[in-house]
C-alpha cells in the first residue's frame, strides 16, 4: 500500500476531482451514487463508534467514558474541519510521504508484535533473551508508553527476535521507499 500511495500521489488529486466532476456532469444519477457512497462510510464509522461507546458505557458507569467521548467527538470534528480547509490546498504528495513513513514504522512495530506472539502460543522460541530494557525510561504503563505500545508496538523489555524482525522488516522497507519510484509503464513480454 505505501508503494502503491507513492506511486499515484502525484496525480490522486487531479484524477479525483475530474472522476467527481465527470460523475456529477453525466447526470443518470451518478450524483447520487456518489453522495450515498459517502454516506454509508460515514454511516459504518459512525455506527463502529457507537458499539464502541456502547460497550465502554456497560462497563463503567464514572463520568470518564462521557467524557472521553466528548472530547473524542470533539476532537474529530476540529480535525474534520482543519482537514477541508487544508484540503483544497494540501499537498498530497507530501501527505502521502509523511503517512507512508507512519505506516511503515507501524507495520515494522505488528511484525515484532507477530513474534512475540508466536512466543507466546509456543510456536517460537528461539533468541528469546531481553535485547534491552528500557522501562526506567519509558515504562508501557505511563500514558506516553501505553500509546507508542498502541501505535508502534513499542516494548520496554523487547526480546532479541522482535528487535530483528522490527530491523529486517524496516530497513529493506526503508531502502525501497528511498528509492526513486518506477514509472507505471513495464516493458511487455513476447510469448516464445
Amino acid at each position: 500500500m505505501v508503494f502503491w500511495m507513492r506511486k499515484v500521489s502525484r496525480n490522486v488529486k487531479v484524477q479525483l476531482e475530474q472522476a467527481v466532476d465527470n460523475a456529477l456532469q453525466r447526470g443518470n444519477h451518478h450524483g447520487w451514487a456518489l453522495v450515498m457512497m459517502v454516506f454509508f462510510a460515514v454511516a459504518r464509522e459512525g455506527l463502529e463508534s457507537v458499539f464502541f461507546l456502547l460497550a465502554a458505557f456497560q462497563q463503567d458507569v464514572g463520568m470518564w467514558p462521557p467524557l472521553g467521548a466528548m472530547l473524542g467527538l470533539a476532537t474529530a470534528v476540529v480535525l474534520g474541519y482543519l482537514i477541508y480547509l487544508g484540503g483544497i490546498r494540501l499537498n498530497l504528495g507530501a501527505f502521502f510521504k509523511w503517512t507512508s513513513l507512519f505506516i511503515l514504522l507501524v507495520a515494522a512495530g505488528l511484525a515484532a508484535g507477530a513474534i512475540r506472539a508466536f512466543h507466546e502460543a509456543g510456536l517460537w522460541n528461539h533468541f528469546q533473551d531481553v535485547a534491552f530494557d528500557m522501562s526506567s525510561v519509558l515504562s508501557t504503563h505511563s500514558l506516553f508508553g501505553t500509546l507508542m505500545e498502541g501505535i508502534f508496538g513499542y516494548q520496554e523489555a523487547p526480546s532479541v527476535s522482535e528487535v530483528a524482525i522490527w530491523f529486517i522488516y524496516l530497513i529493506p522497507a526503508l531502502i525501497m521507499f528511498a528509492l526513486p519510484p518506477r514509472s507505471g509503464t513495464t516493458a511487455s513480454r513476447t510469448a516464445p
